[in-house]
């Protein structure tokens, strides 16, 4: 099943360079995936971190302003988790999409030879 595999990924990289693309990157994305996991990770702990800050306060104004930072810091959160989720499912629609031209190319050739075997 392995060999199967790569050697299908070996002609979709042949293939990929005879119609004159680069070949995917295996890095594309990567930084802004990086990224996002980096924001969602400072703003999950940040958010610890004004829980427990908030923990010896009394007084409802401080609360309330600590509740606006944890806030902010969910937002953060949020932020990097869509970073995150756009950087992988733009990675997969390339692959996606040149996969798509691949197989319509295939077709147009088909079709041109059906097309040249009738005439």
């Amino acid at each position: 099943m392995t060999a199967l595999v790569d050697e299908r990924r070996e002609q979709f990289k042949k293939d990929v360079a005879a119609l004159g693309f680069d070949t995917p990157r295996s890095d594309s994305g990567g930084k802004a995936r990086i990224a996002g996991l980096v924001l969602m990770v400072i703003g999950a702990v940040a958010v610890f971190v004004v829980y427990i800050g908030s923990l010896t306060l009394s007084d409802t104004r401080d609360l309330l302003s600590y509740q606006l930072l944890a806030l902010g810091f969910v937002a953060i959160t949020l932020i990097g988790a869509a970073v995150y989720l756009a950087a992988a499912v733009t990675r997969v629609l390339r692959l996606w999409l040149v996969r798509q031209l691949l197989e319509s190319s295939a077709q147009a050739d088909r079709i041109e030879q059906a097309l040249v075997r009738k005439d």
